[in-house]
């Protein structure tokens, strides 16, 4: 049996809100309430739940751009939570993220091919002249013309732009990537388009997706299983086509009434 790549075990996520100066006054949101999963090597696990249920938070504590509570994510035998951020560094070459809002996610001084250098540069990769090899390398796979790593963000369209933070996750040939809403900020024809460059670059880097979505419609197109998410909580897991068929929990039977149907 194929061993899991990543093992999410009791994850709990807390943020603090509104409260007392002390430490026993502080009152707390929980945004993951004891999450555990398997992500398989090579698959897509869609994340699905409506804004506010935890989803981003969960990827993010994953990674451990948000440090969780309590839990574990091992990662080829290795205890995330437990590392530094100083350990935790040479592992972020395989553990990466493409934000939701592509015009947030992009720094508008930095030209793209500053952007897309950058990750190279912290991770020591190569000379200046083979960073600029990759960087049109990675030009070519999201579809951009070399051409492109002369300009700026505010040059590109959101699609576009969306491409550009493809390309800057997939510049270290990570093994795990979490696509956290990643077309939710598109429109619907760009959508189609990122979601199919999504899967040919999967195919093509034998990657790990763990795509997160509040429409269902779009997780179902992408994933080969589905966690479905509610307050925190995982409430349902299950292959893609047996989910959509036969949804088991009372959240997953409303998600998939919602889904627009012809009628």
């Amino acid at each position: 049996m194929t061993e899991a790549l990543l093992r999410i075990e009791q994850l709990t996520l807390r943020y603090p809100r509104s409260g007392g100066m002390l430490p026993w006054q502080k009152q707390w949101n929980t945004a993951v309430d004891q999450v555990s999963l398997e992500i398989m090597p090579g698959e897509t696990l869609g994340l699905v739940g409506e804004s506010g249920c935890g989803k981003s938070s969960l990827g993010r504590a994953i990674l451990q751009l948000h440090r969780p509570q309590s839990g574990a994510v091992w990662y080829r035998a290795q205890n995330l939570c437990e590392k530094s951020d100083r350990q935790l560094r040479p592992l972020r070459r395989q553990l990466q993220i493409v934000f939701q809002d592509p015009y947030e996610s992009l720094n508008p001084r930095h030209s793209i091919s500053d952007i897309l250098e950058e990750p190279l540069i912290i991770h020591r990769y190569g000379d200046s002249a083979k960073r600029q090899q990759r960087i049109e390398q990675l030009l070519d796979i999201v579809s951009l013309p070399s051409s492109a790593r002369f300009k700026y963000p505010h040059e590109f369209s959101g699609g576009q732009r969306q491409r550009i933070g493809i390309a800057r996750a997939i510049a270290l040939n990570p093994e795990f990537i979490v696509c956290d809403e990643a077309v939710s900020a598109l429109d619907v024809s760009v959508q189609a388009q990122i979601l199919n460059l999504l899967m040919d670059i999967q195919a093509e880097l034998n990657l790990t997706l763990l795509f997160i979505s509040h429409d269902l419609a779009v997780v179902e197109h992408v994933s080969d299983r589905i966690a479905v998410m509610n307050s925190g909580r995982i409430v349902e897991l299950n292959d893609t086509e047996e989910l959509m068929r036969s949804p088991n929990d009372p959240y997953t039977q409303k998600l998939l009434a919602a889904i627009p149907r012809l009628s």
